[in-house]
């Protein structure tokens, strides 16, 4: 039996971070200017050449090593983390962690549409002058 450490498959790295940022292969393919059919077969190797991981981990935004040392249990650790620590972030038993809004959104979309309305006033009572001018 064989202890020698099998080498990541960086394919299927590439892969899996590709469907975390939920980009289809068609737009990855699109951003580095090659065939969907291409990116199918990068993701099937096991071994991608430097520079071709270089432009890849740019257009995924993340580094080359992320892509090299990417695991699943890493990425769920990090979630497990983030969530302890926003859990246990409190200043107490039972304190209550207000994360609601400050402001009725309704009335901001109200808002907007008002501004929206008066420019568009503007624009009318503007282009009347313009025709009672000439």
């Amino acid at each position: 039996m064989s202890t020698a450490i099998k080498p990541k498959h960086i394919g299927r790295n590439i892969s899996r971070i590709r469907e975390l940022k939920d980009m289809k292969q068609e737009a990855l393919a699109h951003a580095l200017g090659m065939s969907q059919q291409t990116i199918s077969a990068i993701e099937k190797s096991e071994i991608v050449e430097e520079q071709k991981l270089i432009e890849i981990a740019k257009a995924l935004g993340v580094s080359v090593e992320a892509i090299k040392n990417f695991s699943e249990e890493a990425v769920f650790n990090y979630f497990n983390t983030f969530n302890d620590t926003v859990s246990n972030s409190s200043f107490g038993q039972g304190a209550n962690n207000n994360y609601d809004c400050t402001f009725n959104p309704l009335d901001k979309v109200v808002e907007l549409y008002e501004r929206l309305v008066q420019a568009e006033k503007d624009k009318v009572e503007y282009l009347e002058k313009l025709l009672n001018g000439k």
